[in-house]
């Protein structure tokens, strides 16, 4: 069976609204959060993809929620990015709580770009080659 990275934060207040749990914006800063986790441990950090000519535009970011975490609950976040094509690539991701319960199942694509002209590049073949390797060295 496949072996999902999986980044854990916990929730800090300010991640809260005023009904006790985690405002729903929120839950795409630990996606990003978790997304540059993943590009770290993968090799290829995104501060290393700019200075090799290649930055990244979220385009699109999509949600579902099914649960809640509070505030000091950890919250667990699958991560992977699960589609490369030419110019951008998604990903995936599944956050859960401390009792492996579903909190919420999101995705966010994200264009690579010329840092200057911000113009569409191709994806680079250091994060194709880096992605590959990893997703099959786990399984």
């Amino acid at each position: 069976m496949k072996q999902p990275f999986v980044y854990t934060m916990r929730v800090r207040f300010r991640d809260t609204d005023m009904q006790g749990h985690v405002y729903f914006g929120n839950y795409f800063v630990f996606c990003d959060e978790a997304l540059g986790a993943y590009m770290r441990t993968v090799g290829v950090p995104w501060q290393d993809m700019v200075k090799s000519g290649t930055d990244m535009f979220y385009v699109n970011a999509n949600c579902d929620y099914l649960g809640s975490a509070r505030f000091e609950e950890d919250v667990h976040i699958e991560t992977r990015i699960s589609r490369i094509g030419t110019s951008s690539f998604t990903s995936s991701f599944v956050i859960r709580n401390e009792r492996d319960e579903t909190l919420a199942k999101a995705s966010v694509t994200s264009v690579c770009v010329d840092p200057e002209s911000r113009v569409k590049v191709t994806v680079p073949v250091a994060l194709r080659e880096a992605v590959a390797a990893f997703e099959v060295a786990r399984g």
